[in-house]
């Protein structure tokens, strides 16, 4: 970038402070003296494409926000190291109290493209990481429909794995908190939910809830238990 080209960032941050801040400047007074209140922890992929606020039309304060590669929650047990993601969860459930726990995957996942082509070798970070979706990954070449069941496989196993974590189950089994598990068709414009009783994803547009469960293994229709164990 030369010293004549526009920086796009810094013109952005000034537009914020100059047209948005001003339009909704008591809404972030009052989140600083009350305090922040989410109702939702909402667990998405860090895709670009994925735009939270805008599919669930939240304002400021209203989501508490983890983005990672593939939208994953590590094991409680600890099996595959500590993650930040395990310290927003358990500061989500135990201090700010939310109400709902949405696990967000979508369609043409690079994540999962990438567990099952291979990442690079010096990626070894990124490797480590995406062991997380083995469970949720199907003997096949990846093709469109298996690349989709896998992101639905993958966000039900991700919301089998919140049910480990003791403070997730107790908040759960207490009525306190609901399980949202959530799969966005980027060129559909629609969030598809899981309906634990049906053990599928339904259009939003079709369903009668935002998504429930699970609280048992879930059952493929092709008889396959989708397991963290």
């Amino acid at each position: 970038m030369t010293h004549a080209d526009p920086d796009k960032l810094l013109l952005r941050l000034r537009d914020f402070h100059s047209d948005y801040f001003p339009l909704h400047q008591q809404r972030f007074q009052d989140l600083v003296a009350q305090g922040q209140h989410p109702k939702t922890l909402f667990i998405g992929c860090s895709d670009s494409r994925l735009v939270p606020y805008l599919l669930t039309g939240a304002g400021p304060g209203e989501l508490f926000l983890v983005r990672n590669v593939g939208a994953f929650v590590p094991p409680y047990d600890q099996s595959h190291g500590l993650h930040g993601t395990m310290a927003a969860i358990e500061f989500a459930v135990l201090s700010l109290k939310v109400e709902r726990i949405i696990v967000c995957g979508h369609s043409h996942c690079g994540a999962i493209r990438t567990a099952y082509e291979g990442a690079p070798d010096e990626a070894v970070a990124l490797k480590a990481w995406l062991k997380l979706v083995d469970e949720a990954l199907l003997p096949v070449r990846p093709s469109p429909e298996a690349m989709r069941r896998t992101e639905q496989r993958a966000v039900v196993l991700q919301l089998e794995r919140l049910m480990d974590y003791p403070m997730v189950r107790r908040s759960v089994e207490a009525g306190h908190l609901s399980l949202h598990g959530w799969h966005y068709v980027i060129e559909d414009g629609e969030v598809h939910v899981f309906d634990a009783e049906r053990g599928a994803f339904v259009p939003a547009s079709q369903s009668s809830h935002s998504g429930t469960g699970p609280y048992q293994p879930y059952v493929e229709h092709d008889g396959q238990i989708i397991s963290d164990v």
